[in-house]
């Protein structure tokens, strides 16, 4: 059993570090050009994989970790949940659908069970976890209450569909760097755990903005 979640362990490193290189190319690379497309793709299936596997192993005997399941759960809903925001296009779907609002829902579960775990931990004094619980449970459930927002309003709005995309992707990558930083360079700080998620957090913001200055931006001669 001990060989088996060795090699699991190898393959979730594989394809995380594969999912780091290929989302760090996706962001530098222009917005919707091909090679934006192709490295956004390999990212996806990279992450998806890296991710699953680290639900199995985070639940070995020997290996458990609720902490890393849960953060295995939502880098899994991030990647699903970023490359669903593409049906939500103009012209691509009417409403959300099961798939997506199921993504989310889980999302908002697995949010709520994090938060509740963390304050525990707080109160009881117990654990060692405590923040990061609370951290990523509250960063979970903002973004699953607003996918459930833009699911009702991504008809009127423009720009609701990338705006979702790029959070959630940019998002899959912060975690990717994390994991590298915290299991490739043990790196195991409160720090480590945050601050790639709030520089990450400071670059969606900054694509919002620019994304909303484009829509309201006068027309030339007018």
């Amino acid at each position: 059993m001990e060989n088996l979640a060795l090699t699991l362990i190898y393959v979730h490193a594989l394809f995380g570090g594969i999912g780091l290189i290929s989302g760090i190319a996706a962001i530098t690379l222009k917005k919707g050009s091909l090679p934006h497309k192709r490295s956004g793709k390999v990212f996806y299936y990279a992450m998806i994989i890296s991710s699953l596997v680290s639900l199995v192993v985070a639940r070995m005997p020997g290996h458990e970790n609720l902490f890393l399941f849960l953060i295995g759960v939502f880098t899994v809903y991030l990647v699903l949940a970023g490359n669903r925001a593409l049906t939500l296009r103009s012209g691509t779907k009417s409403n959300a659908d099961m798939t997506d609002k199921t993504i989310s829902g889980v999302m908002l579960l697995a949010s709520v069970l994090m938060l509740i775990i963390g304050i525990v931990q707080k109160v009881r004094h117990t654990g060692g976890n405590e923040l990061l619980f609370i951290f990523f449970g509250a960063f979970g459930l903002y973004m699953a209450l607003n996918d459930f927002r833009t699911f009702r309003t991504f008809r009127e709005r423009k720009n609701a569909w990338l705006k979702s995309h790029l959070g959630r992707m940019v998002a899959a990558l912060i975690a990717s760097i994390t994991a590298f930083m915290v299991a490739g360079l043990h790196m195991q700080t409160l720090i480590a755990w945050t601050l790639p998620t709030i520089i990450g957090t400071g670059y969606i913001a900054y694509w919002n903005i620019k994304m909303k200055e484009r829509v309201v931006a006068p027309v030339p001669g007018k």
